[in-house]
């Protein structure tokens, strides 16, 4: 099954995610993919709130995100907000997220090796990889080979207009997933936004049925952990 978390900017999705992957690593299944935490310091004082950049309560600020990639564990500095971008020559630079005028400023380096990553995860799925980089030097720091177990979750956070809009970005987890449900992977959680939810329900409809859509909630918890018990027990 193809579960599409979704809900606005800032309400808690990967923080949810990630304890979801713990409850399911310790139930003993397997989680591989990436997460993306952000990187979150607290707000001055005096300092005016807003949307942008702060949690809902307006008490941190959020700089940037890494991406965490699974399961190893291994983190990346993905991801920096736009008007700090010049801070760092990787993300000033990053022409992908440049060209599709996003918000935060991504290290095309960052995204070579997201997608080193998920080039390991597709072969071990016996699925051909959008780009393998194999010719490509920033690939080079990309993460440890990771090692799966049979029947893993796939975690993707998250797919965004590169992915969906633009056919760039994270092209091998959009491989996997176009693929469908495999023997490696019978489940897949993807986040995405609202506003690309149905154009996300759209692409992968041919391999996946209708994608079931879920929020950063108990209930969804509930489903997500019981669709892979019974997957896990009917084997």
């Amino acid at each position: 099954m193809l579960f599409l978390l979704t809900g606005d900017v800032q309400i808690g999705k990967t923080r949810w995610l990630e304890n979801l992957c713990a409850s399911l690593q310790a139930a003993g299944t397997c989680v591989a993919g990436v997460v993306a935490p952000g990187q979150w310091v607290p707000r001055p004082e005096g300092q005016p709130g807003g949307k942008h950049g702060f949690d809902g309560a307006g008490r941190f600020e959020k700089l940037g995100i890494d991406n965490v990639l699974l399961p190893q564990g291994e983190r990346i500095g993905f991801a920096r907000r736009r008007d700090l971008a010049a801070e760092g020559e990787a993300f000033a630079e990053g022409a992908q997220a440049k060209a599709a005028k996003l918000g935060w400023a991504i290290s095309d380096t960052a995204i070579a090796q997201v997608n080193a990553h998920f080039a390991a995860l597709a072969k071990q799925a016996s699925i051909t990889p959008a780009d393998d980089g194999a010719d490509n030097p920033t690939t080079a720091q990309a993460a440890n080979e990771p090692q799966l177990a049979a029947h893993a979750m796939l975690v993707v956070d998250e797919l965004g207009r590169l992915e969906l809009l633009r056919g760039c970005g994270l092209t091998n987890a959009l491989a996997i997933l176009d693929a469908g449900p495999t023997p490696q992977f019978p489940h897949a959680i993807a986040v995405v936004r609202e506003t690309l939810l149905n154009d996300a329900r759209r692409r992968f409809k041919p391999r996946w049925g209708k994608a079931t859509a879920i929020g950063p909630d108990d209930a969804s918890r509930e489903l997500v952990l019981e669709t892979v018990k019974v997957t896990g027990s009917a084997r």
